[in-house]
């Protein structure tokens, strides 16, 4: 009898905190969340439930466990400015963009901050593939505090489980810029694609899950011939970068960058099954939070006069160091570049950071493409916003007095 009543006990604990999860979403979001397929897919989840989920991706049932980024006690001042002068219709733009959250920071000024779909600047929206260049930084860090002694060094000098595998061969550099020459599909209308399944992995005991999954795979090309996009390699860097500081990456971000940079609201990163953060995915932060750390990689990540990656690493990170088959843009360490010395960090369905540092610029977009993970008319239109921004503060610098 009395086992009964502690499992009766057990289960009703259980129940309470499933319905405290559940009731600590807004109603719009508890709504929309009914209808939310019972496998993590987010691939291939509807419009309505992409618009629920992204806003609450580390409080899903469905996925897995999230880890906390903790914040400062003092958040660094995003400043207002004067609002910016656009020769376009923002409300037009931001609905065919399905935009949540569009900020403009213009030499440390807020110009523009506009929000859409029921988002607002007190809730996280996440990053997708915008966290690759948070972890780039992050490597840029663990160079600087001796933890991982050479870009040169191999993957696995870091991570012996690699051993054997076609990733021997591979330095941390090339991990970096996507040039390992391993196999990999990133097609995200593919269920069947590595990019899809490898959230599915059923890892062997006491190996880390993307580290199971991506030493089976083979080899393609020589090592550093060929740049192809890989999430699976980023998360790779994640696992080699918490290995080589021994801490979890989301206390290495805290420390390196939400702490130092100001952040203002803490951040959460979700966990892979076997517990290491989803490090190629799965920032959720706040857009002003993603404006401050634009900023501080305008700053050159200086805090205090102190950089916390080594000197000249920063302008390699977002400098071409790879071509990727498209006149004008490359890629850098997790940066996409632009041969105008603009460079940005992207995630699929619509979301990014767009840097300029010519013109001391940071824009913010937070989305939810209706034509999927990649739309090409919605990517084109992001890329004009960003040019008429750039054209708008020259013409502004053009109209003052000199």
């Amino acid at each position: 009898m009395k086992l009964k009543k502690v499992a009766l006990g057990v289960l009703a604990a259980l129940a309470l905190a499933a319905a405290a999860g559940w009731f600590s979403l807004d109603r719009e979001t508890r709504g929309l969340l009914r209808t939310l397929p019972t496998k993590p897919d987010v691939l291939f989840w509807s419009e309505a439930q992409r618009d629920a989920g992204f806003r609450a991706l580390d409080r899903l049932p469905v996925l897995a466990k999230s880890r906390v980024v903790p914040a400062g006690a003092t958040p660094r001042p995003l400043p207002p400015g004067p609002p910016l002068a656009l020769p376009l219709d923002v409300d037009a733009y931001m609905a065919g963009q399905r935009s949540a959250a569009l900020l403009v920071l213009h030499d440390g000024r807020l110009r523009l901050e506009r929000y859409g779909l029921g988002f607002d600047g007190s809730g996280r929206w996440t990053s997708f593939s915008v966290a690759k260049s948070i972890t780039s930084t992050l490597v840029g860090a663990a160079v600087r505090n001796g933890h991982i002694r050479s870009m040169d060094d191999k993957v696995s000098d870091y991570l012996p489980a690699m051993k054997g595998s076609a990733y021997d061969d591979v330095s941390v550099r090339q991990l970096l810029t996507m040039t390992s020459g391993v196999r990999w599909n990133e097609d995200y209308s593919d269920p069947n694609a590595d990019v899809a399944r490898f959230n599915q992995h059923q890892p062997e005991d006491g190996v880390d899950a993307i580290v199971s999954y991506l030493r089976r795979l083979p080899r393609e090309a020589p090592a550093g011939t060929r740049w192809h996009y890989s999430t699976g390699e980023t998360n790779l860097v994640g696992v080699l970068v918490s290995a080589a500081t021994k801490k979890p990456l989301s206390q290495y971000l805290s420390e390196k960058i939400w702490v130092p940079a100001g952040m203002e609201q803490q951040a959460t990163w979700i966990l892979s099954r076997t517990g290491q953060e989803i490090s190629g995915c799965c920032v959720q932060a706040a857009a002003r939070d993603y404006a401050r750390f634009g900023q501080f990689i305008l700053d050159g990540t200086r805090v205090g006069g102190q950089a916390i990656v080594p000197d000249g690493w920063l302008e390699q990170a977002t400098t071409e160091r790879t071509g990727i088959g498209q006149p004008g843009r490359g890629y850098g360490y997790q940066w996409w570049t632009n041969a105008d010395g603009s460079f940005a960090a992207r995630g699929i369905f619509g979301q990014g950071i767009f840097l300029d540092p010519k013109r001391k610029l940071v824009i913010v977009s937070n989305a939810n493409w209706a034509g999927g993970a990649r739309d090409a008319k919605a990517s084109a239109a992001r890329d004009a916003f960003y040019r008429a921004v750039q054209q708008a503060v020259d013409g502004e610098a053009a109209a003052k007095p000199h």
